[in-house]
């Protein structure tokens, strides 16, 4: 089985950090292939893909963590081979699922791996079920609540703030020695 978890990473933050470790606990494997998004279809990025992948790195020291080149999924699926495939995604991004490109040929390639919250509606996510062909191939684990955003990290750096509690200390570092997300 190979667990991937992807986003734009812009920067990682301590949730992220959180949903890959229950993640490794959940799926039982030592390793997360952790890819960072070089240009995704669906959000603007703050930062190079570079600087990105040298903040994943540090949020994720255990980790196989890589550049995707493609900015959808299905595209990353269609092109590289991986054994036994789980796709990790947190709840909010699985409520948009259906209005990804080809979400029917993402759950022919890969299972999905869905992190949710104590609080997170529940609702939400069983419409998005409902109207999948392979619903058997969702699965949900949950997390600790984590507050931490990437929204919110950018904001606090543009205010001058140090983003303590919101990204661990190597990522700070980085971001620090960059001179990342400053206005």
């Amino acid at each position: 089985m190979t667990v991937l978890y992807g986003g734009a990473f812009d920067p990682p933050h301590l949730g992220h950090v959180a949903v890959a470790d229950a993640a490794r606990e959940r799926f039982g494997v030592d390793r997360l292939v952790v890819l960072v998004n070089e240009r995704p279809a669906h959000r603007a990025v703050h930062s190079a893909a570079e600087d990105r992948l040298a903040l994943a790195r540090a949020a994720f020291p255990q980790d196989d963590v890589r550049l995707d080149p493609h900015p959808r999924t299905v595209e990353l699926l269609r092109a590289e081979r991986f054994e036994d495939p789980v796709f990790v995604v947190g709840a909010d991004q699985f409520r948009s699922f259906l209005a990804w490109s080809d979400p029917a040929e993402v759950l022919e390639r890969t299972r999905l791996a869905v992190a949710t919250r104590p609080g997170f509606s529940r609702e939400d996510l069983e419409a998005v079920l409902a109207q999948l062909e392979q619903p058997e191939r969702v699965l949900f684990f949950e997390i600790e609540p984590n507050a931490a955003a990437s929204t919110d990290v950018r904001a606090c750096l543009a205010a001058g703030d140090p983003p303590a509690g919101l990204v661990p200390a190597a990522v700070a570092q980085i971001i620090e020695d960059r001179g990342l997300y400053r206005p």
